[in-house]
């Protein structure tokens, strides 16, 4: 095949969908106008297209701010590290643990491999809220530890974990919902929990936890 001509340019009007110009000039502005539309007159796959572009990466925190949150208890027939999580109104009972002397408590599990997604066809989910009803030490500070993998032990080896404090100004735990600040997880990791109590040996802390998740 010939050259393009040059006086194409400005002189002889261009065919862009012909097999004979594809991946021409013409094939690639009219593909780079298809894109550009996406911008403000067409709508973009989001989280169902390419990973990390930049619409997946606008839809990711579209979805973190707007979203439908769900909130979980401990279980009532937990099931080993699958189940041990239900949802708020089939259980009413909150997680717990218990600090060590002025120091870690174990590692709580608080949600198995089989308790997210809690939508179908969801494939992350963001751990995103702790509300923390109440405390055995008041006035004491604590600290808490977030994590995620096959155990707490293993989320402080890979550093896939986060922390927060607060402190009580009485048992009944904090004024408010806690946000925890965290990366999104793949739908099916465990997660964990642990806390300190500051100056206490064994110190309780109950708690029920949201998350929202996302579907790509």
């Amino acid at each position: 095949m010939p050259p393009t001509p040059i006086y194409l340019l400005e002189v002889v009007p261009l065919d862009s969908t012909s097999e004979l110009v594809a991946n021409s000039l013409a094939g690639r502005l009219a593909a780079a106008q298809t894109n550009t539309d996406k911008i403000d007159g067409a709508a973009t796959d989001g989280l169902s297209g390419t990973e990390h572009s930049l619409a997946y990466r606008v839809h990711e925190i579209e979805r973190h701010f707007h979203s439908y949150e769900r909130w979980f208890g401990a279980a009532t027939a937990p099931n080993g590290e699958v189940h041990v999580a239900d949802r708020i109104g089939t259980t009413t009972t909150a997680f717990q643990t218990d600090a060590g002397n002025d120091t870690w408590s174990s590692w709580l599990q608080v949600l198995g491999s089989s308790d997210t997604p809690v939508g179908a066809g969801n494939t992350h989910y963001d751990f995103h809220r702790i509300h923390i009803v109440a405390v055995e030490s008041a006035n004491a500070t604590h600290f808490v530890q977030v994590a995620y993998g096959a155990s707490g032990a293993a989320a402080l080896l890979a550093s896939t974990y986060t922390e927060f404090a607060f402190r009580p100004q009485s048992v009944q735990g904090s004024e408010t919902t806690i946000i925890v600040h965290t990366r999104r997880e793949d739908a099916g990791t465990k997660a964990w929990v642990r806390h300190w109590t500051v100056g206490q040996n064994t110190s309780t802390m109950s708690f029920f936890i949201g998350l929202h998740e996302y579907e790509g």
